[in-house]
């Protein structure tokens, strides 16, 4: 493995003839599904350099960038307060997959919390501009649709998450 460039918080590495890039300062990603007591999606909308414009997002978050010690369910609880000014009373890997397999080496571990209490705003730490929205499960469809005609960015992801409350419900 050969480590073409590297920044503060990113590598860029050739590996058996693939270009790729992977974190420097985290040991995993989490994705957080966050439904509240009134039983509405929390999603989170902030501008990215990278594509150029606003996102939607579930909250996330990197894991051990401060405590390589960190656990999945931890990481998740700290994110989703940051975040979304939620608190989860416990949370629940899901599953785990790539966020872009030609890209980066990066995984993402699908996180569900439960037993949410607000216990503030969100809107992330100094420097970032998120933006916390509380869409009511029935109305998230259109929601995003809407969004996505007024040309903000939906990550994937939402509609995994989507498809396991949907599940989880049904169960």
């Amino acid at each position: 493995m050969n480590i073409l460039h590297a920044t503060r918080f990113l590598e860029l590495v050739h590996h058996d003839g693939w270009d790729f890039v992977r974190r420097r300062n985290a040991s995993a990603v989490v994705a957080i599904i966050a439904v509240t007591p009134a039983g509405e999606l929390l999603l989170v909308e902030q501008p990215r350099i990278p594509v150029g414009g606003a996102v939607i997002e579930l909250p996330a978050g990197l894991v051990g960038d401060e405590d390589a010690s960190e656990d999945l369910a931890a990481a998740a609880g700290r994110e989703l307060e940051e975040e979304t000014g939620w608190r989860p009373a416990r949370c629940r890997v899901l599953g785990r997959g790539p966020s872009s397999a030609g890209l980066t080496s990066e995984v993402t571990t699908l996180v569900r919390a439960e037993g949410l209490e607000r216990t503030g705003a969100g809107g992330g730490v100094a420097g970032e501009t998120i933006t916390v929205h509380a869409i009511p499960l029935a109305e998230v469809p259109a929601w995003l649709a809407a969004r996505a005609a007024a040309g903000v960015l939906i990550d994937h992801k939402i509609h995994a998450a989507l498809w396991w409350v949907g599940h989880e419900q049904l169960a």
